[in-house]
């Protein structure tokens, strides 16, 4: 089984993190990390998320056209163009949010989740409706450290993500926290030892999910909108996206 994990920013730092926590995760899947080529070093706004996905889409196609995967997870709390690699995708595809919200939503009644700048709180609330986890999920917080700091996390990052996480098991009346940000995957164990309550985190979750789908022979449907979407004309740098249909043959950008 080989499963593949796409950074949709450009750290090559963020992507060693995550490669050492899914492997550390994986049960017997083969797990490699793939890292945008083109957009942002990181995603904390809007603009970062449209500037990402299409470095994210080019390794999709890719890998559909290759048939060189059997799962996708997508690595940014954001789980940003997760509906268009569903749509270039014959496999599984998860985002390490809807992972780590659904772990957490079987772990107990209620969870909170720490994510980094408060900024990025709505695009949180915006999945946990898409969810429908509404009911589940007691508070969204903001530990306030930008998501380049987490690549090596100095004490004083630890220090801010371990007092929100206090506050979270104090005030929020939860049984779980989910981590909201995959720089914050290999603090998980640390700060659940700290705070006493399960701390999840997306790249784990969702690499032992995608499995889960794998061995169960489970794949989506590809009809509706995550049908392959139309060849069509169209402009630009990213055109090879839409001018082949994978049903005859999908433009390859790089080689799995």
């Amino acid at each position: 089984m080989k499963l593949h994990i796409i950074n949709p920013n450009t750290s090559q730092a963020m992507s060693d993190k995550i490669l050492q926590v899914a492997q550390q995760a994986r049960r017997t899947a083969d797990v490699e990390v793939l890292t945008s080529t083109q957009g942002p070093a990181s995603l904390e706004s809007h603009v970062d998320d449209a500037l990402a996905i299409p470095g994210l889409l080019l390794h999709a196609q890719a890998l559909e056209a290759h048939q060189a995967t059997d799962g996708i997870l997508i690595a940014c709390f954001g789980d940003p163009g997760i509906d268009a690699v569903r749509e270039l995708s014959s496999v599984p595809v998860l985002g390490i949010a809807e992972s780590a919200m659904r772990t957490a939503a079987m772990l107990g009644e209620r969870f909170s989740v720490v994510t980094t700048l408060a900024r990025t709180l709505p695009t949180a609330q915006r999945i946990v409706q898409r969810i429908g986890l509404t009911q589940q999920c007691a508070r969204l917080r903001a530990c306030n450290v930008p998501v380049q700091s987490l690549e090596h996390a100095d004490t004083e990052c630890r220090a801010l993500l371990l007092q929100e996480c206090q506050r979270a098991a104090k005030e929020d009346d939860i049984d779980a926290i989910v981590l909201g940000c995959a720089g914050m995957a290999d603090l998980a164990a640390e700060l659940s030892d700290a705070v006493g309550l399960p701390v999840v985190d997306g790249v784990s979750a969702g690499i032992q999910l995608l499995e889960g789908l794998v061995h169960q022979g489970l794949r989506p449907v590809k009809h509706r909108d995550h049908a392959y979407p139309a060849a069509k004309a169209a402009l630009g740098p990213y055109a090879s996206l839409l001018s082949t249909s994978p049903s005859t043959g999908a433009a390859v950008h790089d080689t799995y």
